[in-house]
């Protein structure tokens, strides 16, 4: 995978209402009922809303107070390292949300009075960054002891297919260095990268907001994980395989608002530390760009679209002749230019680097055609639209470029040939 392959994914949420059908004979009016209120979930959101107060007050002993005081030592120690990682991360809100529940048949209990597994979320908000809170699910298991309810473990449903969130703090001290553009948090060793990356930060986000103008927070949170378990918890399995150097992900995205939550920057620090100047500031300029247009930008939308207007961006002003930013289209422009706008599925494995060369150029010879006004209009327009084939892209193409897809595959084929003499 190429240094700058990112991950668009974004959870779908869906609510489903139900409805409750009361008869009622004429002659009596219902009797007016009461909702059965579980006493535990009083009793747990009551401890969960301790633990967020104290996560914000700073206050360790009443963090861990409510902790099962015959819960495994590891899970206590890790809760203590975790309030403690804490420290320095710039929180505007902390707090756990209680929701349903899990059948606990197959799960191996502790012995104590009673054990319950409610569904938890944590909700929290990155100050500067996040306009609305991230939400995660935590895998809690709680136990009672005579009258009290404590927190048990995080691992224990494990095996019904429940697991807890992690994040940065779950892994090691968090250091933060804040800047004009957002912050870098990073843990011990971490420091010389998030310094290059602070340096880089705020002039990223100034460029990717010439280009798609300053409707999105400006502010971005990147994160450099102290290990590949930790990039694989932030980012996902399919994208933590060692040969990513950055990331750009995000919880969720709200069609009917074009907003984005939990957005973040997940930089691989083998990958990233070892990178030029020159390659590390357009990687960034590249990750934020998706970060700026991720509320516009549909599940499923021609990755040519996606991924080359972010290496506009992220090349956009650095002088770097064509030959050099994509080597390999320049030794085929002579013989073989392209003959198809890059599909889909070229953008992994053998082929994926090609593509991104070709992607960058196609978005380059937009600009140079239709300004970037225009570009960025071409990607609302085709962005928003989600999965296009056949008519539906050609008109969109037609509509947004003044040409069909055929014409502008042969109009961009002669601008390679002119860009790559």
């Amino acid at each position: 995978m190429s240094r700058f392959r990112v991950l668009l994914a974004a959870l779908v949420a869906a609510s489903f209402l139900c409805g409750l059908a009361l008869a009622v004979t004429p002659d009596r009016p219902p009797a007016p009922s009461a909702a059965v209120v579980d006493p535990r979930q009083d009793a747990i959101r009551d401890l969960l809303d301790r633990r967020a107060r104290a996560v914000l007050t700073r206050d360790e002993d009443a963090f861990t107070a409510d902790l099962d005081p015959d819960a495994e030592p590891d899970f206590r120690q890790r809760q203590r390292d975790l309030f403690r990682n804490l420290a320095a991360v710039p929180l505007g809100e902390w707090e756990y949300r209680v929701e349903g529940g899990t059948d606990l048949a197959a799960v191996r209990l502790p012995a104590a009075d009673e054990s319950w597994a409610p569904g938890v979320r944590l909700a929290y908000r990155l100050r500067g960054v996040d306009a609305t809170p991230s939400t995660q699910p935590m895998a809690y298991l709680f136990t009672r002891r005579g009258d009290r309810w404590y927190l048990n473990s995080d691992t224990a449903l494990e095996p019904v297919g429940k697991r807890t969130w992690r994040g940065p703090w779950d892994f090691g001290p968090c250091h933060v260095l804040t800047g004009a553009g957002g912050f870098v948090l990073s843990h011990p060793g971490g420091e010389p990268l998030a310094a290059r990356v602070l340096a880089e930060l705020g002039t990223a986000v100034a460029t990717v907001t010439e280009v798609w103008g300053p409707a999105w927070a400006r502010q971005v949170a990147v994160l450099i994980p102290a290990d590949a378990r930790e990039l694989q918890a932030l980012v996902g399995p399919g994208f933590a395989d060692g040969s990513i150097a950055g990331v750009a992900v995000a919880d969720r995205v709200d069609a009917r608002t074009h907003t984005a939550q939990g957005q973040r920057v997940v930089l691989n620090p083998d990958r990233a530390s070892v990178l030029s100047p020159l390659s590390l500031r357009v990687l960034l300029r590249h990750e934020i760009t998706h970060v700026a247009a991720r509320g516009e930008t549909v599940d499923g939308a021609p990755m040519w679209l996606l991924e080359g207007f972010a290496d506009y961006v992220g090349y956009r002003g650095s002088d770097v002749p064509p030959r050099k930013a994509a080597p390999a289209l320049a030794a085929l422009v002579k013989t073989a230019p392209p003959s198809e706008l890059p599909p889909d599925g070229r953008f992994r494995g053998a082929t994926m680097e090609l593509a991104y060369q070709e992607s960058w150029s196609l978005n380059l010879y937009l600009a140079r055609k239709l300004g970037e006004p225009g570009l960025v209009e071409v990607y609302r327009r085709i962005a928003r639209a989600g999965p296009l084939t056949g008519a539906r892209l050609d008109a969109l193409v037609l509509e947004t470029t003044g040409a069909d897809v055929a014409e502008l595959v042969r109009g961009w084929r002669e601008f390679l040939r002119s860009a790559f003499p």
